[in-house]
């Protein structure tokens, strides 16, 4: 099948690219496209890093609430998702909560309240760790494996969320976020 590389300039756009199947309804495309300026209803930014740095932030809200509606389908926050997912990786093994807090998406997670949360729902067990009595170890229950398996078959509806962005597109941004945080 024929797929024509499109290259569009539109009023108040920046240049566009497309790869786009042959009629396609290009102005469909851009009807549905809203730029930053048009998000927040702002024309004028002080110059394109503090657009970009506006862009992100809102972007990232987008995204959070997304995944806000998706985790509350589960009745767990996305924190509590990213602990899950951490234990078991660790699974059968037990880990501290200072282990975790590393390894945590947002590293201003209250780990510890997160835990707690998690343990009420019978999710996670936690015990004195045995080399260090300040710590405590945190591992799996059958329960807490059984809600990553139920999100697992609902994961798609995760990447769906940005799968607008093409898998080069994906790969790209990746690397620019990557060299944005040095």
């Amino acid at each position: 099948m024929l797929i024509l590389f499109v290259m569009l300039s539109c009023k108040n756009k920046h240049n566009i690219r497309y790869l786009v199947k042959p009629g396609f309804n290009i102005p469909a495309i851009l009807n549905t496209m809203m730029n930053i300026e048009e998000e927040i209803k702002q024309r004028k930014f002080r110059n394109e890093y503090q657009k970009v740095a506006i862009n992100l932030i809102y972007s990232s809200n987008w995204l959070l609430n997304r995944h806000k509606d998706f985790f509350s389908k589960l009745e767990i926050t996305q924190q509590q998702y990213n602990v899950l997912r951490i234990l078991k990786g660790q699974h059968p093994n037990a880990i501290s909560t200072s282990e975790i807090k590393i390894r945590m998406l947002d590293k201003n997670s209250d780990t510890s309240r997160i835990v707690d949360r998690l343990e009420n729902k019978s999710l996670v067990k936690k015990n004195l760790c045995e080399h260090d009595k300040r710590l405590v170890d945190v591992s799996i229950t059958d329960q807490g494996l059984e809600v990553l398996n139920q999100s697992d078959k609902l994961i798609d509806e995760l990447d769906n969320i940005i799968s607008n962005l093409t898998i080069e597109e994906a790969k790209e941004l990746n690397l620019l976020l990557d060299k944005l945080r040095g």
